[in-house]
């Protein structure tokens, strides 16, 4: 289960499944690794010792556009023009880049492993990833068995004949790993973070989010729906006139679970994400349907109760059990299997599912190779056992031991910040700093590998080895209920070109495959580096400090650690960098579009805390080296050349289509106007490139976001 309280650096999952909530079983996209030809090995910063080598291209400034009017067009604006976007992509810029150069590297690991699958250790890891890419790439016999693969499925649905059936039908198809209607699985209990409880989430929608049904700006987008919907389901032999009827009774049955649903912004809140309830107590809201039947079904005890997250959404769901016809119920049900299974069927129900999700909602002209897919499957499957095989290749041991010298420094520069704070009083930062004294720093890769014995993978059927990985990795989450939380667990695979924060286990990890340029560089200089990786991690510790973090203790017990007096003044800060974001329109010719403030603000808080604290570091490196304070670097000083790389760091462009989707549905903002966003309230960017007051990138006095 994707856990909701994790807070990536980036986005990182593919255009479908971000959409489709009931898409458990398509493959996380995650941008996933290394270079294929330099291995992501992590190093110190470069020491005064060191000859500065140069690592940043300056021949990429536009020197024809004002840093202080436009920092993010003077640094990026020559890579934009010169890198147009790939037409199998709806972004692309340093992230992507990076991952697109990291798929060469995994498709050299995942073909040795498909060619040497059959002489390979019986049961060995490199034998189910080989075969199960093999079997994605076995287009013939994916072609021949056309939907062969769900007729089970579609005929137990068939047979429903009441609610009660419906229920039964869902007890059974999670046990097997096929999620519908709603998420289940596992999760630290806010109350008591030591431990995991079950969680149950809302879901169940194929649109983005609410918005895209009740409001009219997206009556196109619904009448696309209607039509993908409809044509899935004649490639499974319904008629035409009864797939329109079908589709439109999906449509209506899904626009009840959205009136029910929470928007994007108040699934951020941690009161919407736990509502934990006893069993009992749990079978009142959906007297339809019983989660003492559902957890038995799952092979799961649940003692004092667990966090039924969303209860205004199961009534939902409670009262269409109860009162939907039937054959709405087999339509909403049969669509889902279908778009859950169709990037592993045959040909016709890959393309529909691509025309809706990806070209016509993100504006994606053509499809990625399938050798790309199926490598998404793969790591979506195996996504943890693919990783050990990438760190093997392409991360050295000791890199683990260079990249935690910069997470201290960066780490003990926000303590230093924490506790000269001029807002905050003696008795909240008390507990501050103890909330940072027991962060949890995790690099490069898991201490402990995950066991994969109990997974059967086989040459043949796609379909059915995406399936069984789906419910041995449901199983191995469930099984954790009732545990104790393990705080060494990871979140994200080795080769994901992406951080995250877990407020719940106060951890902050950082994939191997992210310890590479432009984020880190051994050979550069400690600007390079602090205004990269550095502020990186800043930004992950900082979103143990921000509007949702803050909200948990250093245990990750989601408990009040503030004075009135104190939230008081933070949140006050925090609007002000609500309102700059609010204020932002990023798509040409759509002055209307603007940046979500509330959506997105816990990611700016961290890009503002991180760029920060990064700073900091970087200003205790340079006092060790004073010598190197005032040296220039292709005419750069290490104030100029530390902002020049966080700009780096986020260029890229976006079609236009997937852009105003990110803004309905991404809770970060822009990667453009992350470049500009933290240094706009910084003095230390107005000194380093001597912009003038009234400057674009120098915010009004009264308009400058301080927060850490």
């Amino acid at each position: 289960m994707s856990k909701p309280y994790l807070k990536p650096l980036a986005l990182a999952v593919s255009l479908a499944l971000s959409l489709t909530a009931c898409g458990k079983h398509d493959a996380e996209q995650a941008a996933p690794a290394a270079s294929s030809t330099a291995p992501a090995a992590a190093g110190t910063a470069a020491t005064a010792a060191a000859a500065p080598k140069s690592v940043f291209d300056v021949s990429e400034l536009d020197k024809g556009i004002d840093a202080c009017q436009d920092f993010n067009g003077f640094v990026n604006a020559k890579w934009v023009a010169a890198n147009p976007i790939p037409s199998d992509r709806t972004r692309w810029g340093a992230f992507d880049q990076l991952a697109e150069n990291s798929l060469n590297t995994q498709h050299d690991i995942v073909e040795a492993a498909a060619k040497g699958a059959a002489q390979a250790p019986a049961g060995s890891v490199e034998q189910k990833i080989g075969y199960l890419y093999q079997s994605g790439m076995n287009e013939d016999a994916i072609e021949k068995a056309g939907f062969e693969p769900i007729k089970p499925k579609l005929d137990a649905i068939a047979g429903l004949k009441n609610g009660a059936d419906v229920a039964d039908y869902l007890d059974k198809s999670f046990a097997g790993g096929d999620l519908q209607v709603f998420s289940f699985g596992s999760g630290a209990d806010f109350k008591h973070a030591d431990m995991q409880i079950a969680y149950v989430n809302q879901s169940g929608l194929g649109l983005p989010t609410k918005d895209y049904y009740l409001d009219p700006k997206h009556a196109e987008e619904r009448k696309a729906y209607l039509a993908y919907i409809a044509k899935a389901l004649q490639l499974t032999g319904v008629s035409e006139a009864d797939a329109k009827k079908q589709a439109d009774q999906v449509l209506a049955f899904e626009t009840e679970l959205a009136k029910a649903s929470l928007a994007p912004v108040e699934e951020r809140d941690p009161a919407n994400q736990y509502h934990f309830v006893s069993v009992k107590d749990a079978d009142k809201v959906t007297p339809h349907f019983s989660w003492e039947k559902f957890f038995a079904a799952q092979g799961v005890t649940v003692d004092k109760g667990f966090s039924l997250s969303q209860p205004k959404f199961f009534a939902e769901f409670d009262k269409l059990l109860a009162s939907a016809p039937i054959d709405q119920w087999q339509a909403y049900l049969r669509f889902h299997v279908i778009d859950d299974a169709s990037n592993y069927l045959s040909k016709g129900f890959q393309d529909n599912k691509f025309d809706f999700y990806s070209k016509t909602l993100a504006g994606q002209p053509e499809q990625k190779p399938r050798w790309k897919r199926v490598l998404g499957a793969v790591n979506g499957s195996m996504g943890e056992a693919l990783g050990k095989l990438y760190v093997d290749k392409m991360f050295k041991p000791e890199a683990k031991q260079r990249a935690q010298e910069l997470v201290d420094n960066v780490r003990n520069a926000l303590k230093a910040r924490i506790q000269n704070l001029d807002w905050m009083s003696d008795e909240t930062k008390a507990k501050a700093i103890a909330k940072w004294d027991t962060f949890l720093p995790k690099i490069g890769y898991p201490d402990k590998w995950r066991d994969w014995s109990g997974l059967t993978v086989g040459p043949d059927s796609y379909y059915g080895n995406v399936m069984a990985a789906a419910k041995f990795n449901y199983d191995y989450d469930i099984a954790k209920i009732g545990k104790p939380t393990d705080r060494k667990e990871w979140g994200m695979t080795p080769q994901t070109v992406n951080a995250y924060y877990n407020p719940t286990d106060n951890t902050i990890n950082f994939p191997a495959a992210i310890l590479q340029p432009p984020f880190f560089d051994a050979s550069a200089d400690d600007a390079i580096n602090y205004g990269g990786i550095g502020a990186v991690i800043g930004h992950e510790a900082s979103h143990g400090f921000d509007d949702e973090g803050s909200q948990f203790d250093g245990a990750g017990n989601n408990v009040n650690w503030w004075t009135k007096e104190d939230r008081a003044k933070f949140d006050a800060r925090t609007d002000k960098l609500v309102q700059q974001f609010n204020d932002y329109t990023p798509i040409k010719d759509k002055p209307d579009a603007h940046v979500n403030g509330k959506l997105t603000l816990g990611e700016n808080i961290a890009d503002l805390g991180g760029l920060n604290v990064a700073y900091d570091a970087l200003q205790a490196a340079l006092k060790q080296h004073p010598e190197e304070a005032g040296k220039q670097i292709d005419g750069y000083t290490p104030d100029q050349r530390f902002f020049l790389n966080w700009a780096r760091v986020w260029r890229g462009s976006v079609r236009e289509k997937q852009a105003l989707l990110y803004l309905n549905t991404d809770p970060h903002a822009p990667a453009s106007l992350r470049a500009i966003g933290a240094p706009s309230n910084m003095e230390a960017f107005a000194t380093a490139f001597q912009c003038k007051p009234g400057s674009a990138m120098v915010r009004p006095a009264d308009k400058q976001v301080k927060i850490w």
